[in-house]
């Protein structure tokens, strides 16, 4: 549909009550957002009676209560920081054994070598402990293999090669 007298001049009514652009071509229907948007900016309208505002009202949680403020005469202690003679903290089990960490269980240390089926049930990673890199010792070998020296080639192998691109 084109812009005719009348739909124009809905759209400026419209536009000054506050309505958003995609709300306007609802009503005027046959229009997109971006084309009320463009005649709008084409018309010089400007001025607008007060901002579009959001449909849906939102929701906010409400806040949690202040705990009551400590009497202002009595003065705060700060604790002494304490030495570091805490206990050590107990370190999880990790089994060694290949093949028993799971997605859920793999941490920071520990071998990702991927054995099975990713798409079986039973499928696990190494597991073990790892010094450096993703991988333990054994599967950092079979993982990094170390770079081939490259032969010479002669001139018959030189040719041959560069039969494919005549």
């Amino acid at each position: 549909m084109g812009w005719t007298d009348e739909r124009v001049e809905l759209l400026k009514k419209l536009w000054q009550d506050g309505l958003s652009a995609s709300q306007i071509a609802k009503q005027l229907g046959g229009v997109t957002r971006n084309a009320v948007i463009g005649k709008v900016h084409r018309l010089g309208l400007s001025g607008r009676a007060a901002p579009s505002k959001p449909q849906r009202t939102v929701f906010k949680a409400p806040r949690a209560a202040r705990p009551a403020a400590a009497a202002p005469s009595v003065p705060r202690r700060i604790a002494e920081p304490v030495a570091a003679a805490a206990a050590p903290t107990p370190a999880r089990y990790v089994d060694e054994t290949p093949g028993t960490a799971t997605v859920l269980t793999l941490g920071a240390h520990m071998c990702k070598w991927p054995i099975g089926d990713p798409s079986l049930d039973n499928f696990t990673f190494c597991g073990r402990r790892t010094d450096e890199g993703p991988y333990c010792h054994e599967h950092a070998q079979v993982a990094y293999q170390p770079a081939q020296t490259k032969k010479k080639s002669s001139a018959a192998e030189l040719a041959r090669s560069l039969r494919r691109y005549i």
